[in-house]
């Protein structure tokens, strides 16, 4: 995901940096152990298709990937290849749920196992997806309505003029109206479909 590519997220005993080309041929070496294939549902690459997975999902939309770097150890070699201890992922597509996300976290160094440190990566992802990615769509989504609203002091609604449609109640503080969809008619008049908002 190209919204993390220059995303650092240090930790206290993990850093977070963004899967790039450097770190591909160390995780392909982790990916040729059949317990982290069959602990990560993974299917075997080849090398070159590892980079083209890599690349993938750095252009990818929909998933936000980083490397997880033993603090310490990055510390004493400044060498991120040297550090690397495993991933964490983000992605945003699951077919069966277009409102969810799937986080997956993979400690491929053994030795670094429970200790603490796929929890660290766990909640230094929520926090990095609900402080930024989260906050930049509301942002965007709460900049968008303000623009609406400015450009049109009245909103045209015609969802209200179908008749499967009914208004059990309208909130005049926020100018909302609620829909029913059913087919039953109240009986009472179709309102007008616009609405004056302040």
């Amino acid at each position: 995901m190209k919204i993390n590519s220059c995303t650092k997220i240090v930790g206290e005993k993990i850093v977070l940096v963004p899967y790039k080309k450097i770190h591909v041929e160390k995780y392909h070496s982790w990916m040729q152990s059949p317990e982290l294939l069959e602990l990560t549902a993974s299917e075997p690459l080849s090398l070159e298709q590892e980079y083209e997975m890599q690349n993938s999902w750095f252009e990818d939309d929909d998933k936000c990937t980083f490397i997880v770097l033993d603090k310490e150890v990055l510390k004493e070699t400044e060498d991120e290849v040297e550090s690397m201890i495993g991933d964490v992922n983000l992605y945003l597509n699951d077919p069966d749920n277009a409102n969810g996300a799937e986080i997956e976290i993979m400690i491929a160094d053994p030795s670094h196992r429970s200790k603490g440190k796929g929890k660290e990566a766990l909640l230094l992802m929520l926090r990095y997806v609900f402080s930024s990615i989260v906050r930049d769509f509301l942002e965007l989504f709460y900049n968008l309505w303000r623009t609406v609203l400015a450009k049109n002091k009245i909103v045209l609604d015609p969802a209200l003029r179908l008749k499967s449609f009914r208004t059990p109640k309208t909130q005049q503080l926020v100018s909302e109206v609620g829909l029913n969809a059913n087919n039953k008619s109240d009986g009472g008049p179709v309102p007008d479909s616009s609405r004056k908002i302040d």
